[in-house]
Parts: C-alpha cells; sequence; structure tokens
C-alpha cells in the first residue's frame, strides 16, 4: 500500500509483548509516533527511526504533523487494540482508512476480562479519556459488570465519589493496573470505602454495580419515574413522555430537536436509548436551560446541547436533525413550519399540546401533511373518602408525522 502508516499497538509488556510483524514494522520505520510513555518502551537499536511526541492538543495536529512527514515511512504507537478507543479512529477519520495499516495488540478490556474471568462480549465498556465523568451514570445497573477506562491517576477515585453521590456505594471497584507488564496490581474496595485518592495511571476499573436501598431504579426504556427530574412543573409526565418516545422512535446515531425543553426529559431520554444518539434541547428560559444540564448530568447524558433561544430564532444553524419533537411554543409564528422544513425525508415529527388553541395548529399540520392525531389521557387512581376513584390528567393532543420524500 503506497504511502501506507502503519499503526502498531503495544502493551505494558513492551517490545517483548509485540508479534513479529509489529516489530518489523517499527524497525523499518524513519518516523515513530507516539506518546512519551509508548517511546520509552521500544529499544533503541532496533527501531532507529525519528521519535516524534504527539503535540496536546493531539487530534488537531495529525494531519499537520502526518504531512510533514510525507513520503517517510510512519509508525505511529498505540495502546493496546488502536481501534478500540484508540488512536486508529482518529487516524482513519483524518486520513482515510485505506492508508493504514492496523497491528492491533490486546486491548486493556481483553486483559481485564481474562483476570477477572468475566465473558468479554456480556461486558459492557464505559470510557472516560476525554468524557465527563458522568456519562457513567447512564451504564449504572444493579448486577451490572461495566468496565471503565479512565484518564489519570485520579479517575478511580473521582468514580468512587461519583457512585458514593448518587446512591452506589455499595458498588465493588478493583482497579487493575499495569495490566500484561511486570509491574501488574489489583486494588479491590467498595466506592464507600475506596481509600487510594491515586493509582498508577495506566488502568482499568471494573465495576460489580450495586445500588443502595433507597436509591431511585432507572430502567433501560423510556418513561423514567417522574422523581429522576429536576422541574418546576414544565416536565413531560411519564407515561406520555414513553409514549412520545415510541412516536419519535430514536435509532443509533440519529439527531434530535427538543423544542420548548423545559426539564429536558424528552431528549434525555431519546440520547438513553442509545450511547451514539445524540439531542439538542432549545430553551429561552435560562433557567430552565440550566436545570436541563442539571438533568441531563446526573442521568448520564451530559452530551447533551441545550441552546438557550427562542423558537424558531434559535434553530437557525443547528445542524439537520433526523427528528423533531415540539413540546412548548407550537403558537409561536412560524415555529411548526421552521421544524417541518429542517427535516429530510423520512425525519419525523412529534408535537405535544393541552390546549385549544395548540390544537387547532396541529389539526392543521396534520391536515396539510397527514400523519397520526391521537389524545393520550391518563388517570390516577385516588382515594375518595373510604373509596378509591380515578383521576384524571389534563389530555395531551399528540401529532406524529413522517416527512416523505415527495414533500422533502
Amino acid at each position: 500500500m503506497n504511502g501506507a502508516i502503519a499503526v502498531v499497538g503495544i502493551g505494558a509488556d513492551g517490545w517483548d509483548g509485540l508479534p513479529e510483524n509489529s516489530r518489523r514494522a517499527l524497525r523499518t520505520a524513519e518516523v515513530l509516533i507516539g506518546a512519551p510513555r509508548q517511546l520509552a518502551l521500544l529499544p533503541g537499536g532496533d527501531c532507529p527511526g525519528e521519535r516524534i511526541t504527539w503535540p496536546s492538543p493531539l487530534r488537531p495536529a495529525v494531519p499537520g504533523l502526518l504531512a510533514a512527514h510525507q513520503g517517510r515511512a510512519i509508525a505511529v504507537l498505540a495502546s493496546g487494540d488502536p481501534s478500540f478507543y484508540g488512536i486508529g479512529r482518529t487516524l482513519a477519520e483524518t486520513v482515510g482508512a485505506d492508508r493504514l495499516r492496523i497491528h492491533p495488540h490486546p486491548s486493556s478490556v481483553s486483559y481485564a476480562c481474562a483476570r477477572l474471568g468475566w465473558p468479554l462480549e456480556d461486558t459492557e465498556t464505559v470510557s472516560l479519556v476525554a468524557r465527563p465523568l458522568a456519562a457513567l451514570a447512564a451504564a449504572l445497573h444493579p448486577g451490572r459488570r461495566l468496565l471503565v477506562l479512565g484518564e489519570g491517576p485520579e479517575t478511580p477515585a473521582r468514580v468512587a465519589a461519583l457512585l458514593r453521590e448518587t446512591g452506589w456505594g455499595g458498588t465493588r471497584i478493583r482497579v487493575l493496573e499495569q495490566l500484561g507488564g511486570p509491574a501488574e496490581r489489583l486494588l479491590d474496595a467498595t466506592a464507600a470505602d475506596w481509600p487510594h485518592e491515586r493509582t498508577d495511571a495506566l488502568h482499568v476499573l471494573a465495576l460489580d454495580c450495586a445500588r443502595d436501598p433507597d436509591t431511585l431504579r432507572l430502567g433501560t426504556v423510556p418513561g423514567l419515574p417522574d422523581e429522576a427530574y429536576e422541574h418546576d412543573g414544565q416536565l413531560t409526565k411519564r407515561y406520555v413522555r414513553a409514549a412520545t418516545l415510541a412516536a419519535l422512535a430514536p435509532a443509533p446515531g440519529e439527531l434530535l430537536w427538543d423544542i420548548g425543553g423545559g426539564s429536558g426529559s424528552i431528549g434525555i431520554e431519546w440520547m438513553r436509548a442509545h450511547r451514539s444518539c445524540r439531542a439538542i434541547a432549545v430553551e429561552k428560559s435560562a433557567e430552565r436551560a440550566a436545570r436541563i444540564a442539571r438533568n441531563a448530568d446526573a442521568l448520564g447524558v451530559p452530551g447533551l446541547r441545550v441552546v438557550t433561544a427562542s423558537a424558531p430564532d434559535g434553530l437557525a444553524g443547528l445542524p439537520t436533525p433526523d427528528a423533531v419533537f415540539v413540546g412548548g411554543g407550537l403558537t409561536a409564528p412560524g415555529l411548526l413550519q421552521a421544524c417541518w422544513d429542517a427535516l429530510p425525508a423520512g425525519g419525523r415529527l412529534v408535537a405535544n399540546t393541552v390546549t385549544l388553541e395548540s390544537e387547532a395548529v396541529l389539526a392543521e399540520g396534520h391536515r396539510r401533511h397527514g400523519g397520526e392525531l391521537i389524545r393520550l389521557a391518563v388517570s390516577t387512581a385516588v382515594p375518595v373518602g373510604g373509596f378509591t376513584g380515578w383521576r384524571q390528567a389534563m389530555p395531551v393532543t399528540q401529532w406524529s408525522v413522517t416527512k416523505g420524500s415527495e414533500q422533502a
């Protein structure tokens, strides 16, 4: 392959742990690029190429650094498997996968599962490398086994603190350091009793998740308990929320606009449907926008983007959505049309209302574009004297429609 870049995975066992094809790529490289720790693992006599340390931040520097050594044989060092939360993805997105020759090494996750006796296919991995700590919250479920990729020596202590603060103090934490190398070590304690402020920087955390008895149980499907949210009353209630997410039908990688975000519940539960789902909440109230961000952190989707603006003006310049939910502001001039115009063919629009004025807007949208117009009514059993009766919440009118190719 002309101009190919060798991407060589290396573990804590260094040169001794590399197969011959990986060693050959490093021996013949004129330029060796990697982190200082990785470069230090290579013997000078066997690997005479020029050694270059990655600058920080790394990603913006990749194109220029590779271009500066164009025409020379380049080898890039990576920790473990370069294609598993590693430099392999960045390089493929920057120069194209066809220019890469990847030489994988066992990943830290493979090593960890081997040490713990956990089946790799049943073990979820959460990376906290360059990601918010709050991202861990969405993966916490009783009895689940998680592997967490840490960013530095303070990560285990930060994870333990998060678990204690969110009602998961009984979770067993094992930190596996320097996996595969001569300095391999295991640290073991619960989150409630975690004693280590710092660990080795090269580590994986293994969590046996245990929820404290009084901690609110959160499932994996839409319709989380209303108590899971901080709100001021502007909240799509649980059963209507579940029906709304079913109509929106999130799929991996899709983007939602949540217009009139309120407490952020629709966007949050859209993102909880799959780790690659994305959402933008548009909310004109700064107080509510801040509340949405807090809810997103607490429920494990800190990547939810919050735009503090009125719609439709605040929609200008946003990336094209796969689906749009309108939970407020339907009577704002041009809002519904702006949402419809933003959708590509196959995009979905769902809008809810409890007022007659907004209901008329939905009826007109249904007349023009089709789709489904329904009314959702939820009643709750409550005491009536010495008996029990039904108390009905305000009915919600919902319009859902998929944009056809002839309408795009």
